[in-house]
């Protein structure tokens, strides 16, 4: 007989692994990927590389131990894994390790004393290029008892200080490093007191060094003059290739090395605009051309989930140099397409809706591999051969748990909105659901503005379902996936065409026979925080909401989040001191006054993105009010902590949305 199904728990998350980074080798015979666990006894998380063949069979774990062995890299002859580890405790940050592929130990290459935030490996195969921070030397010579002690005072003359996720930044800045792949002896390539360089890439022939860099006399009062930069592989003065400004990442070479293609946006502060795939001569010769100026789309592979962060790539030139592969992130999905490089001849290549990340191709181009994600699967390798399209899978991760699992029956709906707009939306429904009886339900809005839900797992959705919720779920405007229009509809305006989106939706549900209209909640976190603010105190159709890492009053959170004062370009406002009414009509806290709704406010106490003010002005305004309300504070987590925190923390979260919902829902 067989075993009867059960629903998606919390306890799932010590379950379940996240995959990530995935890479083919150059023959297309296996594809390398990191699987991280939780050890429930510690709360540690690790990371180790997995193997598998692409012709199938059995994977097998690459490497072995308790610690984090992260961003895979082949060597360009496929004999060489480098990866990212620290495996030993002497070890201030994770080291270069290599191992052989057909067997045996890691060798240990760098000791060096900073943080390695990206590696690639030289066309020839001798040398690594990396990325690297070093550590401030006064933090480097630090005695026993001074690191016991702890930090006496932290001194800036900076704008950008501290960055959500990393914390408090170090006064060194990244810069470009080679590393002698045989004896682990490190040359920097650049170096700057202001200045930091990423997303460095070789040309094929390993002569010459693409990056990026903001060159402004002080970058933290110019952020988007991003500019790129083709540099020698034996060092010397950068030289400045024109490009539009504008915000600029992910540079790649032709197979000759006569152009450069990168993923960017034209304008500076619009960041409603598409970031959209381009190429430009590496000499310098001719100016930067939009390929997909005429489509409407987003070069990118975001789709928001909760079990890790989808990877967009950076644009791949065909071997032939007439084509280019990349990602789009439209309508709910990420997509991987390829174009002619005169902008025309636009064609799908792994079109099925859901999340492509990490895509990766063979030296010879015949296959890619990638990671492909779906809403009832977080994700598992795949592999296409290019010319007929034969696809396999190569993994069964989280089978256990998924196989064993009654999943939720998800409904995929396109609407009008108020302006006869367009919009796509999601109705998870309990998995025993029982159309002829009525149901709570829950209203969840998506962080960013400028992102999309979509056609991808998210385990809380999950348990709210297998807790009797229908949850549902759409992208109203002032997101991605959409077009400009649709993400420009916000700008300098939230709380307008997103809050009427959102109310269409809501009236849509509504007149659903199986939803119960005395028993609907609205949760978001982040600018879905914002927005269940906004809501609570413009009508009172909701019986309960919950306010997760909110922004609630623009004023205070200008100049104390990480992103400091470029919310002047979303809110399109001078400073708030110059244009106060401006701030304070765009904040929830002016209209809090008008909430009736019990609300739970959670926030997190390191969350430098949004800071927990924000949170507790809410909590205090809804007191003081004599609204029903509670305050849960999760310590030492970052603004992401529901994706990346810790996994006690994380269940705990949810726990207490269960148990607010459930107080005014059931």
């Amino acid at each position: 007989m067989p075993v009867p199904k059960k629903s998606i728990t919390l306890e799932d998350l010590y379950r379940m692994q996240v995959l990530s980074g995935v890479r083919i080798s150059p023959d297309g015979e296996h594809v390398l990927y990191t699987l991280q666990r939780v050890d429930r006894e510690t709360e540690s998380k690790y990371s180790k590389l997995w193997a598998a063949p692409t012709a199938g069979g059995a994977a097998r774990q690459f490497t072995q131990g308790d610690q984090s062995d992260v961003m895979p890299r082949w060597s360009p002859d496929g004999n060489q894994v480098a990866f990212l580890s620290k495996r030993n405790a002497k070890e201030k940050t994770p080291q270069i390790y290599l191992i052989p592929f057909s067997g045996g130990e890691a060798r240990k290459l760098t000791s060096i004393d900073g943080e390695i935030r990206e590696m690639q490996w030289s066309p020839d195969g001798r040398k690594l290029l990396c990325a690297i921070r070093k550590i401030d030397s006064d933090q480097l010579h630090q005695s026993e008892q001074q690191k016991k002690l702890g930090v006496v005072a932290r001194h800036y003359d900076r704008l950008f200080y501290k960055f959500d996720g990393e914390g408090y930044l170090p006064h060194e800045r990244t810069h470009l490093w080679l590393i002698d792949a045989r004896t682990g002896k490190a040359k920097q390539l650049t170096d700057h007191a202001v200045w930091d360089e990423f997303n460095p890439t070789f040309s094929l022939d390993g002569k010459l060094i693409a990056f990026f860099s903001n060159h402004a006399s002080d970058p933290d009062l110019d952020p988007y003059a991003v500019d790129l930069f083709v540099i020698s592989a034996d060092g010397g003065e950068p030289r400045k290739i024109k490009t539009p400004a504008g915000s600029k990442k992910l540079a790649s070479f032709s197979s000759d090395g006569k152009f450069i293609a990168y993923i960017g946006t034209d304008g500076k502060g619009l960041d409603y605009r598409n970031e959209c795939l381009w190429i430009v001569p590496a000499d310098g010769s001719k100016s930067a051309k939009n390929l997909i100026e005429k489509y409407d789309f987003e070069v990118s592979g975001m789709v928001i989930n909760d079990f890790g962060t989808p990877e967009t790539m950076p644009p791949v030139w065909s071997n032939d140099g007439k084509r280019i592969y990349f990602q789009v992130g439209m309508h709910g999905s990420s997509l991987l397409k390829s174009i002619a490089v005169d902008g025309e001849d636009l064609r799908d290549v792994v079109g099925e809706g859901g999340m492509v990340s990490g895509f990766s191709f063979d030296k010879m181009q015949t296959k890619v591999a990638y990671h492909f994600g779906q809403m009832d699967d977080p994700g598992q390798v795949h592999v296409r051969e290019v010319e007929s399209g034969t696809t396999r899978i190569l993994t069964r991760i989280n089978r256990e748990v998924l196989d064993r699992s009654e999943m939720s029956k998800v409904e995929e709906v396109w609407f009008r909105g108020p302006e006869k707009n367009f919009l796509q939306g999601w109705i998870m429904k309990p998995p025993s659901f029982n159309p002829r009886k009525k149901y709570p339900s829950i209203l969840y809005i998506h962080g960013g503005p400028l992102t999309q839900y979509g056609k991808l797992f998210f385990h809380e959705f999950e348990v709210l379902a297998a807790n009797g919720y229908v949850v549902y779920f759409c992208n109203p405007r002032g997101g991605k996936g959409y077009g400009e229009e649709h993400a420009a509809a916000i700008w300098g305006a939230w709380g307008t065409a997103d809050y009427d989106d959102l109310m269409v939706w809501t009236d849509y549900m509504e007149k659903q026979p199986y939803i119960d209209r005395e028993r609907m909640g609205v949760t978001g976190g982040s600018y879905g925080g914002y927005m269940t603010l906004w809501i609570i105190g413009h009508t009172k159709r909701f019986q309960a909401a919950i306010t997760d890492r909110c922004v609630s009053n623009f004023i205070s959170e200008w100049g104390s989040s990480d992103v400091n004062w470029t919310f002047e370009y979303e809110v399109e406002a001078e400073p708030p001191y110059k244009d106060f009414k401006k701030w304070w009509d765009m904040s929830p806290m002016k209209y809090i006054g008008n909430a009736k709704t019990p609300t739970l406010v959670q926030h997190y106490e390191n969350d430098l993105r949004c800071p927990i003010e924000q949170g507790e002005q809410v909590f205090v305004a809804l007191k003081r009010l004599g609204v029903d309300t509670e305050f849960v504070r999760y310590p030492d987590e970052f603004h992401g902590m529901s994706r990346t925190g810790r996994t006690d923390r994380r269940i705990e979260r949810i726990k207490h949305i269960l148990r607010w919902f459930d107080k005014y829902l059931k």
